[in-house]
């Protein structure tokens, strides 16, 4: 997959690192700022049950 990405990718190898940072960081930014958001009121870290 990563081959891939790297052939898919237009430009020098320095381009290529450089673009490939910068889509990482916005599929980081997008999980953090939607997709993390969404699904925190379905994770109840609150709520600890400890059985004996």
């Amino acid at each position: 997959m990563y081959a891939w990405l790297w052939r898919k990718l237009p430009g020098t190898a320095r381009t290529k690192a450089l673009t490939a940072a910068v889509l990482a960081a916005a599929a980081v930014a997008v999980l953090w700022y939607v997709v993390f958001p969404l699904l925190e009121p379905m994770v109840t870290l609150d709520e600890v049950s400890v059985r004996k």
